[in-house]
């Protein structure tokens, strides 16, 4: 998985930009030079050709005034969108000098620890304003590790920012700001309804805050795609073709009503095979984002309820690979049961490989992130009602809830 760190600042990344941004200027000039040559040689050549004469060139005033099918949704965040900067304590840098090797025996205590420093940027959506503080959801890789986090806002001003609660499972973080630098907030959309093929934006700061409000095009190329995350946790998430680099992490991916419909957390840039790979970027769901930010800022941490299963979505497994793992083709949303670990509640419930869970308390499960929702609407000890498709019969288990 790349991108799952966010920008360092490296000096040789913006050199190497110039010099790309310099070598097409160059090239461009160069070929504007050459068409302008050849159009003088091919008047030069026939006589009998009207020159074309203007003393000055202007802009039509026909030109169109419209805006792209998406610019009124980006309209809708722009303004909710961020930039994270994570700050990090360097340590100051050594020197030859006598006290440094030996230690200043009228050191009075005030020598420097080192300064903060921008160690990474990333992205984040502001989405509430309540009573004096602004809330931010970003990604937890985002502002892992920090010393210290700002913000720089869709204005361009800079202001402190505090973490409020953080989750490496989901990999989302929340922040609050001070409500009066709020201008606008961004609305989450129904996750469940997204379908392949929707046009949708990603909205961040592509390589850091000097491309704050970027925005990129692109479609739902699937809806729930069940992954295992580099930390090795499983992850129901949106995937999309939208352009997402380093950066672009925790910022929103935009649907064309203006909602929020997931946050940009990662891409695949390479295959296990060492294959290169273009257009597979991943965010997490809104749902899954709505649920976990709540509880962010109400616990300051998640306490997570669950079975001890190995899951994976239906819409997830290739309709080739139904039938060597033996599901029914009737079913068409449920979560295959991959491994049950021992002594689990999972286990002693009865749980097997091979179940297909298709409720939880009587509630439709589809992916990993409804199966979560429920889930986490349950205190640890809980007992829930579990409906699976177990070789084409419905059977009902009760599983006493364990702590993760």
């Amino acid at each position: 998985m790349d991108n799952r760190n966010p920008r360092h600042r490296q000096n040789g990344l913006v050199k190497t930009a110039i010099v790309g941004v310099i070598a097409g200027l160059i090239g461009g000039g160069a070929s504007y030079f050459a068409i302008d040559q050849m159009n003088n040689a091919n008047l030069n050549s026939n006589d009998a050709q009207t020159s074309i004469t203007s003393s000055s060139s202007k802009t039509s005033k026909n030109s169109a005034k419209t805006s792209g099918t998406m610019t009124p949704a980006y309209n809708d965040v722009k303004g909710a969108v961020v930039s994270v900067i994570n700050l990090k304590r360097q340590s100051s840098s050594s020197s030859n000098s006598i006290f440094d090797i030996f230690g200043d025996d009228q050191d009075d205590g005030k020598k420097e620890r080192g300064k903060l420093q921008t160690y990474s940027e990333g992205s984040g959506v502001i989405y509430m304003k309540t009573g004096n503080k602004g809330y931010i959801v970003t990604n937890n890789h985002v502002v892992s590790g920090s010393d210290k986090v700002k913000v720089m806002l869709s204005n361009g001003k800079t202001v402190d920012a505090r973490i409020v609660g953080t989750d490496a499972t989901t990999d989302l973080a929340v922040l609050a700001i001070d409500a009066g630098y709020v201008t606008q907030t961004a609305e989450f959309g129904d996750s469940k309804t997204l379908q392949a093929g929707q046009t949708v934006i990603a909205v961040g700061s592509p390589l850091g805050s000097e491309y704050a409000s970027t925005v990129t095009q692109g479609i739902i190329s699937a809806p729930a795609r069940s992954i295992t995350t580099s930390s090795a946790n499983q992850q129901t998430v949106i995937q999309t073709d939208a352009a997402i680099n380093p950066g672009n992490s925790g910022g929103a991916l935009v649907n064309s009503a203006g909602q929020v419909i997931g946050i940009n957390s990662m891409k695949l840039s390479q295959s296990s095979d060492g294959t290169s790979v273009e257009g597979m970027g991943f965010a997490i769901p809104s749902n899954e984002v709505v649920n976990i930010v709540n509880q962010l800022v109400k616990k300051g941490k998640i306490v997570r309820p669950q079975l001890g299963v190995k899951v994976i979505a239906l819409q997830g497994i290739p309709s080739s690979y139904r039938k060597h793992l033996n599901i029914k083709s009737n079913l068409k949303d449920g979560i295959y049961v991959a491994t049950v670990n021992k002594n689990s509640s999972a286990a002693h419930a009865g749980i097997k490989v091979g179940d297909v869970i298709i409720k939880v308390d009587n509630k439709t499960v589809s992916d990993v992130a409804s199966l979560h929702t429920i889930l986490y609407n349950h205190k640890i000890g809980d007992t829930v009602t579990l409906t699976v498709n177990r070789g084409g019969k419905e059977i009902n288990l009760r599983a006493k809830l364990e702590s993760n």
